[in-house]
């Protein structure tokens, strides 16, 4: 069983973190962050499938993939070092040095992570005296895992983070994350910088295995404005303070552990597509009745990719027209004859489209139900059992005003 319990990246065993003001871009707000694990960890990352990719990006899969362990994570927040060519990736190196001199560990044992403007350079001075400010502030309780997850914020509205406990061997183990994602968020990988920290002992192959597996189903599903970011991160560490048996492979104790982290990441995907720069409203695509996974998949993320739906559910405008629209371009085959469409809410369900027409639906008890902060959008293609999930937001005028003078 999964309980989720208060906190995030220090509520398992042995993580600390930080967040302090370094000034790289913003005034008055934090804006540099570290992760901190007592023990070596085990670690494993997904990444952008942009064929641009920031300098931290590239150095995390290099020391996920090469390390023998790692045991910190810096980041910033305001500047990406995207496209800043070897200086950039000279930064990654300085970060990891000199944050590994003052905790002690090895530079490759340090991660970084990026946020912001793409094309600026990291001001050195500034990032050498945050990791400073970072190192000496750490901390294990729960106000500095908040603290962590506000400085890694950006144009995020609210700080987001989560921790839940599972059972595994008769050990209480806990798995906590945080995330920053508002704007160029689409679902091509996981278009954010987040961050899981663990107390399973669990092997760095079922580590990674895990992780692959659910970003599939979780911030895969999710989109803001259908722009795929150059600095996508999302990085687990394990250090196996808890002591239960080793995960070594699939069986009952990894499929609690993927159970746990599944409630973790779509918790945290949700706050991110709930928070898409300028959003009034979450929604949620649920596509229900597909011939298969892939399909149903294709078909939800379709609908929360729609400019048009998005617009609709902004104006509280039942066009369910625009949802078909989406369904029928998404490259899935099915007889629109068959479809059902239905909208529903805290407010209730209403059904509007089915047998290749408009139900007799109220206008008036429509509007009700899209002027929730969360709408479902449900499809039902009566084609088979499968179904999936997608998350997105509405579209509103603030889109463009935070996007039009984001680099001022």
């Amino acid at each position: 069983m999964v309980k989720q319990i208060e906190g995030g990246v220090t509520a398992a065993k042995g993580f600390w973190a930080a967040g302090v003001e370094a000034g790289i871009k913003y005034k008055n707000r934090r804006d540099m962050a570290l992760v901190y694990s007592e023990a070596p960890c085990r670690a494993a990352g997904t990444f952008t499938s942009n064929v641009v990719k920031a300098a931290p990006v590239l150095w995390d899969k290099k020391i996920v993939e090469e390390s023998p362990y790692v045991q910190a994570v810096v980041v910033n927040s305001g500047i990406a070092n995207a496209c800043t060519g070897k200086q950039g990736m000279d930064c990654c190196e300085a970060e990891s040095r000199w944050a590994g001199e003052l905790l002690g560990i090895p530079a490759e044992a340090v991660l970084t992570a990026s946020t912001g403007v793409i094309g600026m350079q990291l001001p050195l001075d500034k990032m050498k005296e945050g990791i400073k400010k970072l190192a000496a502030a750490k901390a294990d309780g729960l106000e500095a895992g908040l603290d962590a997850a506000k400085a890694i914020m950006t144009t995020d509205t609210v700080p987001k983070q989560i921790a839940v406990e599972m059972t595994l061997g008769g050990r209480i183990v806990t798995l906590g994350g945080m995330c920053k994602g508002s704007g160029m968020i689409h679902p091509n990988m996981c278009t954010m910088l987040g961050f899981l920290t663990t107390d399973a002992c669990i092997s760095k192959e079922m580590l990674g295995k895990a992780l692959r597996e659910d970003v599939v189903d979780s911030f895969n599903m999710i989109s803001v404005d259908g722009d795929t970011s150059t600095n996508d991160t999302l990085l687990i560490m394990a250090n196996g303070l808890a002591g239960n048996e080793e995960i070594v492979s699939e069986g009952e104790d990894y499929d609690v552990f993927r159970e746990a982290l599944h409630v973790v990441t779509t918790y945290l995907a949700r706050k991110m597509a709930g928070d898409g720069e300028g959003a009034t409203a979450l929604i949620e695509a649920r596509v229900v009745g597909a011939a298969n996974k892939e399909e149903a998949r294709l078909l939800a993320k379709s609908v929360i990719c729609s400019s048009l739906t998005k617009a609709a559910v902004f104006g509280h405008d039942a066009n369910f027209g625009r949802i078909l629209c989406a369904l029928g371009y998404s490259g899935a085959k099915f007889d629109p004859e068959k479809v059902d469409l239905y909208f529903q809410s805290e407010s209730g369900r209403i059904h509007i489209f089915g047998e290749g027409t408009a139900r007799d639906f109220s206008e008036e008890e429509a509007t009700k139900i899209l002027s929730d902060p969360e709408v479902t959008i449900l499809a039902d293609m009566h084609r088979g059992d499968a179904q999936a999930i997608a998350w997105g937001c509405d579209l509103s005028y603030d889109y463009v005003k935070i996007n039009a003078d984001y680099r001022s």
